[in-house]
C-alpha cells in the first residue's frame, strides 16, 4: 500500500489532531505501533512538526472521521488523479560517498565468485552502472590492477538476504535455460544459509596411477608389466656395480 509523505510528520499531525487509534495511523504512516505510541509519549519524533494531511491533499475529512468511529477501519489515501500511471523509478540505488570508493571491490567479488549474475543484478546490488561493471569484467578498469574482492554484504552495500535472493533468481533462470551446473557452482547457486547446511560431497578420482590392478578369474591379482617387489638388495644394486668389482678383483 503506498504510503503518506513525511510518514513521520504525518503520524505526528494525526496523535495531536485526531483520536484515531495508534495501530491505525501506525498502518498508515508505515510505522510500528510502539514508534506511535512514542510519538504520543513525546519520546519519538521530538521536535517534529505535524504535516497535515488534508490540507496537502492526502486525506480528507470524512476519511478520518470513519476512522475515528471504526477503529478496526484502516485509512486510505485520497485518490489522485495526476499519479495515475507512475511507475517505480528504475535504476541503481543510491550509495553514500563513504561507501562508493568499495564499490569496484564489491563488483569484482560478485563477477569472480558469481559470475551467473547479469550486469542488471549487480547493478541493483551494489548501486552502480553497466558501464562501470563491464570496464571490471573486461579487466580495463583504470584501477584494476589495485582492486581485490570483497563481499559486498561485509561492505554493507547490500543485504545478505538481497544477494540470496538474486543467486536464486538466477539458479532459477539457468534451471529453465537447461544449464549443467557441477558440485561447485551448485553450491554457489544456491543462498548462504542452504550452502551452509549441505553436507559435503565426496569427490572419487577418476584414476589414481599405479593403484590399479588386475583381478584373474582365480581371485589372485595379476602384477602390471613392470612391476615388481622391491627390497633393499635391488635398490643398492645399481647397474653397473657387478663390472666395478669385477675390476677391483683384476686389479688386485
Amino acid at each position: 500500500m503506498a504510503k503518506p509523505l513525511m510518514a513521520k510528520a504525518t503520524a505526528v499531525w494525526l496523535v495531536d489532531n485526531t483520536t484515531i487509534s495508534f495501530k491505525q495511523i501506525a498502518d498508515f504512516c508505515g510505522l510500528h505501533e510502539l514508534e506511535v505510541q512514542g510519538i504520543a509519549d513525546g519520546d519519538v519524533a521530538a521536535g517534529v512538526r505535524g504535516f497535515d494531511p488534508i490540507a496537502n491533499n492526502q486525506l480528507t475529512q470524512e476519511e478520518i472521521e470513519k476512522a475515528e468511529r471504526d477503529p478496526l477501519h484502516k485509512l486510505q489515501l485520497k485518490y489522485n488523479p495526476a499519479a495515475e500511471g507512475e511507475q517505480k523509478r528504475r535504476g541503481p540505488r543510491y550509495t553514500p560517498l563513504s561507501k562508493r570508493q568499495d564499490r569496484p571491490a564489491a563488483i569484482l567479488w560478485l563477477i569472480k565468485f558469481h559470475p551467473e549474475l547479469s550486469d542488471g543484478q549487480i547493478s541493483k546490488l551494489v548501486g552502480t552502472t553497466k558501464p562501470t561493471i563491464q570496464s571490471i569484467r573486461e579487466r580495463t578498469h583504470w584501477n584494476i590492477a589495485n582492486i581485490q574482492p570483497i563481499d559486498p554484504v561485509a561492505l554493507g552495500l547490500c543485504k545478505q538476504s538481497e544477494l540470496d535472493a538474486a543467486v536464486q533468481k538466477a539458479a532459477a533462470k539457468k534451471a529453465r535455460e537447461g544449464g549443467v551446473m557441477d558440485d561447485d557452482e551448485r553450491r554457489k547457486l544456491v543462498g548462504t544459509e542452504q550452502s551452509l547446511i549441505m553436507d559435503p560431497e565426496p569427490k572419487i578420482p577418476s584414476a589414481i596411477s599405479g593403484l590399479e590392478t588386475f583381478t584373474l578369474s582365480s581371485g589372485e591379482e595379476e602384477e602390471k608389466p613392470g612391476e615388481r617387489e622391491l627390497d633393499a638388495d635391488s635398490l643398492f644394486n645399481l647397474p653397473g656395480s657387478d663390472d666395478d668389482e669385477g675390476s677391483d678383483d683384476n686389479r688386485s
